[in-house]
């Protein structure tokens, strides 16, 4: 098998670009990014296919050196599909971003912007604020007593009209109280 340098190449700077660009905080340059690596996995999945040959149908060629590698065909189908998925969902998210901000630019939240400006100080605080939710857990429940749980499981002894037949997992009992395992020969 001849892959063509060329094609390595530029699969190689497909997949550099569509990694720099989704590094930026455009989402306009993340989309184009994005579709930057689908093509270059395409590319990608085509150079692993190897030369051209006869459809994979059965009886199509006389030997099966001669038929082409369907896996990275039905690879390529699906990367292209999800590339359209993905790609349809970041041009939503790009069209609300413009309508809400008439900017495509992703901006710092004020919660990430605290997380990163705290010193490890705040980070021992916090550590130590965990620990004693984390020994609250154990102690604290919604539903202690029987009173206060939310399932009831009802009888016929609770409602005179409800029929208690429904199947269960326990071995049937004989009308002189032994098992069915025990008339099997099963208790020796």
């Amino acid at each position: 098998m001849n892959v063509s340098l060329i094609l390595i190449i530029v699969m190689a700077v497909l997949f550099a670009c569509g990694v720099y660009a989704m590094l930026e905080r455009s989402l306009t340059r993340v989309l184009i990014g994005f579709l930057l690596l689908g093509n270059a996995t395409n590319l990608l999945l085509l150079i692993v296919m190897g030369a051209p040959g006869v459809a994979p149908f059965f009886g199509a060629a006389a030997s099966v050196e001669e038929m082409s590698d369907p896996l990275p065909q039905a690879l390529t189908l699906t990367a292209i599909v999800i590339t359209f998925a993905v790609s349809a969902f970041l041009l939503a998210l790009i069209y609300r971003s413009w309508q809400l901000g008439q900017a495509d630019t992703v901006v710092d939240d004020v919660a990430d912007l605290e997380v990163r400006e705290r010193g490890p100080e705040d980070e021992d605080t916090m550590d130590e604020e965990t620990e004693i939710e984390h020994t609250d857990d154990d102690a604290t429940t919604d539903f202690v007593g029987t009173d206060t749980a939310p399932i009831t499981i009802l009888g016929t002894r609770d409602f005179a009209g409800l029929r208690d037949d429904a199947p269960v997992d326990r071995p049937a009992q004989d009308p002189g109280g032994r098992s069915d395992e025990r008339e099997r020969g099963d208790d020796a």
